[in-house]
């Protein structure tokens, strides 16, 4: 991102204005022991060419593996317009909405991402957005229990499917609130609820349920929803957006469809960036709008009956009472939804179907070749979407080394959330029929050897 250094001149003047003899002053509070002098392998000074050209190298060291991982974040292909237009200035730069009349674009922005969020999920209205998906089920718990107060036991039901990291990112934060998290009994054969295992005596203050699950596999939701439903509990969905291309939305499971939607928004739009930055969803049905956290934009009229956009339901700790308020959220990641509203007004439904489709072929293809090897074969039984667990005959980790050392990354390793020697893979529309063989091959061959 351009930048303009300080001179030592502007230096001298601005610690001189705050009474500061020192820029390492500023941070004396930081220990001694945890201080460097220098960073390794950065160079003192170079010009814009040599800076460049180092930057070139040092990327070139990650290489440009076949990536074959899902387990939450995705690699789909991302026209090169979604990040053109959202680095442009007056979308880069446009930032916190405070001001209605002078952030029309960006509050539109939101209006529009929160359209069609709710279109995808069948519910009636979104917040903003979330930090990632694994905090917005934390913040999805904390809202079920401010909506449904008959419920005093704060106990959150997850079906075997929930990811991992959502439930441990949700016990740190809704768990130092009292919230309790416990799993449903699981279906050794399919990997999902096992229905017969249910009791009615739980009292949950909400079910959540993932669709695809953590595994790939699909959960029979119309039926796991209404028993939620029947025991007084709020339904949770933690949703992938791209299946919902394919796949019914939450709003319409069971009797009564879903209550709140939540999930990774990363699949839409935004790169696999070593980690972040992401951003999480939410929906909900109307009737649960004002327990909601963070930031919703409504569209209104002015006083000639223009049409224009503001902030509405402002239930943040920044606008109201801490203790009034539904979350300590203080902002939305504005620029990743920025790129996701691009991304899916470039796409449209049927572009987003078109991926989705591919997507499903081309684990469908990846699976039945890796299947084909002796020692391999499906853990789970029924459909997936674009994920499937297989069950291997040898350890998972030596052989997603051996397979990095190929430029191939071949998966999620398993076996501690299946508890046996198991493999998750992904293939997306990014992947051709010769990579997929390549994949293939790879393993066939290590295993062989």
């Amino acid at each position: 991102m351009p930048f303009i250094p300080h001179t030592e001149k502007d230096t001298r003047e601005m610690l001189a204005a705050i009474g500061a003899s020192s820029i390492e002053e500023l941070f004396d509070e930081i220990p001694k022991e945890l201080m460097i002098d220098s960073l390794q392998h950065v160079p003192e000074s170079v010009n814009e060419m040599e800076i460049s050209r180092l930057m070139r190298q040092r990327a070139r060291m990650d290489g440009s593996p076949s990536c074959f991982i899902g387990a939450g974040a995705y690699e789909h292909h991302i026209p090169t317009a979604v990040w053109d237009i959202a680095t442009r200035g007056e979308f880069y730069s446009a930032y916190t909405p405070y001001q209605a009349e002078a952030s029309q674009g960006t509050l539109q922005t939101i209006y529009e991402y929160q359209t069609m969020i709710t279109e995808l999920t069948g519910l009636d209205v979104s917040n903003a957005s979330l930090y990632d998906g694994a905090s917005a089920l934390a913040e999805a718990s904390l809202m079920a229990v401010r909506t449904n107060r008959r419920v005093k036991t704060r106990r959150i039901l997850l079906a075997p499917g929930v990811n991992p990291v959502y439930e441990q990112v949700a016990m740190a934060i809704a768990g130092a609130q009292g919230l309790t998290f416990e799993r449903l009994a699981q279906d050794a054969a399919s990997g999902n609820v096992d229905f017969d295992a249910l009791s009615p005596d739980r009292e949950p203050v909400a079910v959540v349920l993932q669709q695809p699950s953590f595994a790939g596999t699909l959960e029979d939701v119309d039926r796991l929803t209404d028993w939620a439903h029947a025991q007084g509990a709020v339904v949770i969905s933690i949703v992938n957006p791209t299946s919902l291309a394919l796949l019914r939305p939450p709003g319409q499971w069971g009797e009564e469809g879903a209550d709140i939607a939540c999930g990774e928004g990363q699949p839409l739009g935004v790169p696999m960036s070593s980690g972040g930055p992401y951003f999480g969803f939410m929906t909900c049905k109307q009737k649960h709008v004002r327990q909601m956290p963070g930031r919703i934009v409504g569209r209104t009229t002015d006083l000639d009956g223009n049409p224009g956009f503001a902030l509405t339901l402002q239930a943040r700790e920044q606008h109201i009472r801490r203790s009034k308020a539904t979350s300590n959220i203080c902002t939305n990641q504005g620029l990743m939804v920025t790129a996701s509203t691009i991304y899916m007004s470039l796409l449209g439904y049927e572009g987003l179907v078109n991926v989705a489709n591919a997507s499903h072929a081309n684990t469908t293809r990846l699976a039945a070749g890796l299947c084909a090897i002796e020692g391999i074969e499906r853990l789970y039984r029924g459909p997936y979407f674009h994920e499937v667990a297989l069950r291997l005959e040898r350890p998972v980790a030596p052989l997603l080394t051996e397979l990095a050392e190929r430029n191939i990354l071949g998966g999620f390793d398993l076996t501690a959330f299946a508890g046996q020697d198991a493999l998750l893979v992904c293939a997306t529309e990014t992947k051709t029929d010769a990579d997929i063989d390549a994949y293939v091959a790879a393993v066939a061959e290590i295993i062989r050897a």
